[in-house]
């Protein structure tokens, strides 16, 4: 049997570097799951055998029960499930007219005020906190759920991203709908919102992993366990004057996390093919 040709001298080169972003995707994945691998070995394990790495700890589902009972999880579920349900849906509806008006509208002043609009990327969100209190607790908002999402409500990721979306929408599409009769609303929720489906669905899980995970805002704007989301109720729950046990405060993080990850898990392939058909890198 012959021995096989070896490969051209160039094509050797793109085999190495094949090679090496493998090695670096693996490189990064372990890294990215490791803290959530030693998260679940410590959840599953008793108090004071989180750091036993021997096979023979026992496992158990204990640090689950105890920390969802020492704690309201439920309050705190809901009330993060209309933090972010209330901050997409006015995020979907201001961005979409200001996206809207930006891509198809004619009026003076729209560059100067659209790059005013992009200023806002620029800024952090922290910087504009003293202010945000101010206004929440003049329109009587305090530790509210409106209180915690009205700030992010205009988006200026949004606008861009809707902005850009509506302008590679073709102008027959607008010109046919107006020839039937379709007023400017009736144009934008039949022609142009169909059309950037897939930049909506992008943006929307964006908006809801961001503010799902948001601390430092509802921490200042919340008083009280009947409007705290997750994130502030689990730094609470593992606070060290409460004691810091591993084990425990590893089960509450995996719930905290876990309705984002599934979620992940279920639409992964609309997620990757979302962002890949709406641009975003």
């Amino acid at each position: 049997m012959s021995s096989p040709l070896p490969l051209p001298i160039s094509r050797r080169p793109f085999r190495m570097v094949e090679a090496l972003d493998a090695i670096g995707a693996w490189l990064q994945a372990l890294l990215w799951i490791a803290p959530l691998a030693f998260a679940l070995w410590a959840s599953l394990h008793p108090a004071g055998t989180a750091l036993a790495f021997g096979s023979g700890t026992p496992l158990t589902l204990e640090n689950y029960r105890t920390a969802w009972a020492s704690a309201p999880w439920a309050t705190y579920f809901l009330n993060t499930l209309m933090l972010v349900t209330f901050t997409l849906a006015g995020q979907l509806i201001f961005c979409t007219l200001a996206g809207y008006a930006f891509a198809r509208f004619s009026f003076p002043g729209r560059e100067a005020l659209f790059v005013l609009v992009l200023l806002q990327l620029f800024i952090l969100p922290e910087v504009l906190i003293v202010e945000n209190y101010t206004m929440i607790s003049r329109l009587a908002l305090f530790d509210t759920i409106a209180g915690m999402g009205l700030p992010y409500v205009a988006s200026a990721f949004g606008i861009f991203l809707l902005r850009q979306a509506f302008k590679s929408v073709p102008l027959e599409l607008e010109e046919a709908a107006r020839i039937e009769g379709c007023s400017w609303l009736g144009i934008l929720w039949r022609v142009y919102v169909p059309a950037a489906r897939p930049v909506y669905l992008a943006y929307a899980l964006v908006s809801v992993a961001t503010h799902w995970n948001n601390f430092l805002w509802p921490l200042i704007v919340t008083n009280s366990a009947a409007t705290r989301p997750l994130t502030v109720g689990l730094s609470l729950f593992g606070a060290p004057e409460s004691g810091v046990d591993i084990s425990m405060i590893s089960a509450a993080t995996l719930m905290v996390v876990s309705p984002l990850m599934i979620a992940f898990l279920i639409f992964q392939r609309q997620f990757i093919q979302a962002f890949l058909r709406a641009g975003i890198r």
